[in-house]
């Protein structure tokens, strides 16, 4: 696994746009799409129109994947 940045492409309502993500955060965003049958760059226009302007994409991801999982192992206490 890479501890640095990597840079990704995703679609975002029909525009290219790139997204630097380590590969951890890279792969969880990737397992929540799946898991909730929502396509990789749905999920990412969904995160990228509930963020604000002072936000990021790539930190919008990581706090998505970060609550997502909080609440995943929340519930299981």
């Amino acid at each position: 696994m890479n501890a640095r940045p990597v840079k990704r492409s995703l679609t975002l309502r029909g525009h290219r746009t790139s997204v630097s993500l380590e590969d951890e955060f890279w792969q969880a965003f990737r397992e929540i799409a799946e898991e909730t049958g929502i396509p990789l760059n749905a999920l990412a226009a969904e995160i990228d129109a509930a963020r604000g302007v002072e936000m990021g994409l790539a930190t919008a991801i990581r706090l998505h994947v970060l609550r997502h999982y909080r609440e995943r192992y929340s519930q299981t206490d």
